[in-house]
């Protein structure tokens, strides 16, 4: 187990090492050269319509009983007594670095390592529901997200209709009244966006929503957040709204990705730009604001041999910057995952574990409110 578990961690080092070139050069031929898959796209057939049913396209699932990595808990943190209500539908971010294709097969050992560790470490802090799902899915290769070819547009579409007809048995197995809290992070967050617009708003699902946590993708305050049909998080507790947030520590240097965004048009073929990219704060609940260190819960930060982690109070600090990022003052030992120019993408939800299990908690009871007033 050990063992796998190193594993996976290699390749999520070979991911960070391809996304931090890319952060640095995103223009830059030679990245494209090294990271961009060069064949033609491979139409993906669509799956079978009870494909969902299979355990095995669950990276967790309920019923997974010891081998389900959302079922991690850090050294020496006990967790609370009593389950949560709600049932939660996790995407994780892209784990896939080969070249071979625009979309990851199933069956890659490497890219389902690594998304296994995505959901160990980013899942988690959801952990108090019994009720969490998180799809396997044909994600878009890395190098979708380097290049304009038309060929990327096309994996990332094939990714979402995964990710769409899973969504579609999580609703259909979870209980027909119970509350639902969304999440993803990176690729998993921007076909969550897409996902709330085509499956959520407007439907009977949308008063279902505790919250949506859409981090370490840009939401756009003008275009995404009308189109969801959720306001930001304003308050701790605030349910039916939305949390997002990209880590920076200081001094902070974001403006090859901030001009990446700006060049990239959004799904609505809209830009977003750092004035409209929305920041909420994991550590105050709200949007925008400043928090001191000692308002972190616990950092959940990775031993020396990757196998494990623990909680560490006050390791960090958040305050929303105006360009639309979060900065964490002075960079914090988490390992080698930190990309060029102080972003710490990687670490966005484990920076806040703690702090992101309690707002949950919170939401949730400002949900349960919510529906007894109005009945």
């Amino acid at each position: 187990m050990a063992r796998k578990f190193l594993y996976a961690i290699a390749i999520v080092v070979v991911l960070i090492i391809a996304g931090g070139i890319a952060l640095s050069f995103w223009s830059n031929e030679l990245t494209q050269l090294a990271f961009v898959p060069g064949g033609e796209f491979e139409e993906q057939a669509a799956l079978e319509n009870n494909a969902y049913e299979d355990p095995a396209m669950w990276i967790a699932r309920p019923g997974m009983g010891e081998g389900n990595p959302a079922r991690f808990l850090p050294d020496g943190f006990t967790p609370e007594e009593g389950t949560s209500d709600s049932a939660v539908f996790f995407v994780h971010p892209t784990s896939y670095t080969a070249t071979d294709h625009w979309n990851a097969p199933l069956d890659d050992a490497a890219g389902r390592s690594g998304a296994e560790l995505f959901v160990r470490g980013m899942a988690s802090p959801f952990n108090r529901s019994a009720q969490l799902w998180a799809p396997r899915y044909r994600q878009a290769a890395v190098g979708a997200f380097l290049t304009e070819k038309p060929e990327a547009k096309r994996a990332v579409d094939a990714a979402y209709a995964d990710v769409a007809q899973a969504f579609d048995y999580f609703v259909a197995s979870i209980p027909q009244d119970a509350p639902i809290v969304l999440a993803g992070h990176s690729q998993g967050a921007l076909h969550l966006i897409r996902l709330i617009k085509e499956k959520v708003a407007g439907t009977p699902l949308a008063p279902r929503i505790v919250a949506a946590y859409v981090v370490g993708w840009p939401v756009s305050t003008e275009t995404d957040l009308p189109a969801m049909a959720m306001p930001a998080c304003a308050t701790p507790g605030q349910p039916g709204c939305v949390m997002s947030w990209q880590s920076f520590a200081e001094p902070a240097e974001p403006e090859a990705l901030l001009e990446a965004y700006a060049r990239g048009p959004d799904l609505d073929g809209r830009p977003k730009l750092p004035e409209n990219v929305l920041c909420t704060n994991p550590l105050t609940g709200g949007t925008g604001g400043e928090a001191p260190m000692g308002d972190n819960l616990g950092t959940l930060v990775p031993n020396a041999g990757m196998t494990g982690g623990t909680l560490v109070a006050g390791a960090v600090p958040a305050k929303c910057d105006p360009r639309g990022i979060l900065l964490i003052g002075d960079p914090p030992e988490m390992g080698s995952a930190v990309l060029p120019g102080n972003n710490y993408h990687v670490y966005d939800i484990p920076l806040f574990w703690a702090n992101l299990r309690a707002d949950v908690a919170a939401r949730e009871e400002g949900y349960a409110k919510a529906r007894t007033a109005a009945q």
